[in-house]
């Protein structure tokens, strides 16, 4: 696990990203140029405390505040592989936690709307995004499982936390042709990670990997104890 000097100069994390892409994201697989640039240029270590910085590029999720984690990078980059996302796109974000892929999702799409249940979370988050100069994204606490229905619809809908099932407010949210990528499972520790696209009325579902994420709190997911 990468142990890089505290005091080194900024090229050194540079340095780590580029490696990071190089080993975690395209040695398994992870070929858009938009995605792999956008996780070449948001600093991982911006997002997690102090003494987490020395891990900031391992192949893992860390721990944040509100005893949440900060995502594998791998799992930000293939969900936002999945998502297809393009450079107009309006983009709902579901479990902001850090902030991490609200940043790597603000190079990607015109607008991001990030929401967090967790107020230090989502305080914490908006400070780092804004530090960072991500002027297109807006960080809300709520709960995300109703979606943010004042910028709806979206584009993109992406999920950080496993439900049950796909909330109905996040499907009526989401523009025709648009693109919702989130786990699903019976489980609150192992989910399917799908891709679902509405068509009109319509709305068509595809599996693409097992994973294991936190549980998605809220109306439309998990009770808070579960």
């Amino acid at each position: 696990m990468d142990e890089p000097d505290p005091d080194a100069p900024v090229f050194d994390e540079v340095h780590r990203r580029d490696r990071m892409v190089e080993r975690q994201l395209v040695a398994r697989g992870i070929a858009d140029p938009r995605v792999l640039e956008a996780m070449r240029s948001v600093p991982r270590e911006a997002f997690v405390a102090p003494e987490w910085r020395r891990e900031a590029y391992a192949d893992s999720p860390l721990p944040i505040e509100a005893g949440q984690t900060i995502s594998q990078p791998y799992i930000v980059a293939l969900m936002a592989e999945a998502a297809r996302i393009g450079p107009t796109d309006r983009i709902l974000e579901i479990g902001a936690g850090s902030g991490y892929a609200s940043a790597v999702l603000s190079r990607l799409g015109a607008s991001v709307q990030a929401i967090e249940r967790h107020r230090v979370l989502a305080d914490a988050a908006r400070e780092r995004l804004q530090r960072l100069g991500c002027a297109n994204v807006d960080v809300h606490c709520a709960d995300g499982t109703n979606g943010w229905i004042g910028a709806a619809p979206y584009d993109v809908i992406l999920v950080a936390a496993g439900g049950p099932r796909v909330p109905e407010p996040l499907r009526g949210q989401l523009a025709d042709e648009g693109r919702l990528v989130m786990p699903v499972g019976e489980s609150t520790h192992h989910q399917e990670l799908v891709r679902v696209t509405r068509h009109g009325d319509a709305y068509a579902s595809q599996t693409l990997c097992a994973v294991s994420f936190v549980p998605l709190i809220g109306d439309e997911g998990w009770p808070a104890n579960a």
